[in-house]
């Protein structure tokens, strides 16, 4: 019953949270355990963004299925540091600043405080490979309402992420991707249908997800990382 909760509450948060294009395949649960997290700091700064096609798209006119707001804003990526307000041995108030393992994206306009957007970016390596788990970070709709607090839920995409010459390139395991991957039993892995957002959604465990990303991730025939629907460019501003 939880998890058919879960599933009711998905199926409208995909709709909501950019996972609704069908462009991604997304997870209840991280598509990384904490043993592979690591540090990127060439990824920090801020990036202009671009559009890659995939070869199945390269020929379609008006084939991209990105918003204005992905690609007209600057990407910000910060490394996430936190604040604890704590009480000195004087009884002082002090803040201590905690540099934390992940990082925030905002998608901003020209000014850093203009943020449209915000995400949780976590870098993983697996098999010497870099990736990153996405998910919402603030949602404005969320942040309003009582309501959509009580009954949020967030979900993951997974993107393999690679950097070169101050570039880098972005591309999204695509759902259909997976979807044909699951039909054809190339890959084992939990999941269920969502009939509201007519879509697949994960639902396996982080462990399972990180011995799918092992065992198939690497190997193009398995998965094609630069054939996929969702692909972004990003060149670094600062």
């Amino acid at each position: 019953m939880k998890l058919r909760k879960l599933l009711i509450v998905s199926g409208i948060l995909l709709f909501i949270s950019g996972c609704s294009d069908f462009m991604m395949i997304c997870s209840l649960n991280p598509f990384y355990l904490e043993k592979n997290v690591t540090l990127a700091p060439e990824i920090e700064g801020n990036w202009s963004v671009h559009p890659i096609q995939s070869k199945k798209d390269s020929t379609e006119k008006n084939s991209s299925l990105w918003e204005k707001a992905d690609t007209a804003s600057v990407w910000r990526i910060n490394q996430f540091i936190s604040e604890e307000k704590i009480k000195t041995k004087k009884g002082l108030d002090s803040t201590v600043f905690k540099p934390q393992n992940f990082y925030v994206i905002k998608l901003t306009e020209s000014s850093p405080d203009s943020a449209r957007y915000q995400f949780h970016l976590t870098i993983f390596r697996i098999n010497g490979v870099l990736y990153g788990d996405f998910c919402p970070r603030e949602l404005t709709a969320i942040k309003d309402s009582r309501m959509a607090k009580e009954n949020y839920l967030t979900v993951h995409t997974l993107a393999r992420i690679q950097i070169q010459n101050n570039q880098l390139f972005v591309s999204w395991l695509g759902a259909d991707y997976m979807k044909s991957m699951i039909e054809n039993k190339r890959v084992r892995i939990k999941y269920r249908y969502i009939p509201d957002a007519g879509r697949l959604l994960l639902t396996a465990s982080s462990q399972d997800l990180t011995e799918m990303i092992e065992r198939y991730a690497d190997q193009k025939r398995f998965i094609d990382w630069e054939d996929q629907p969702a692909m972004l460019q990003l060149n670094r501003i600062n």
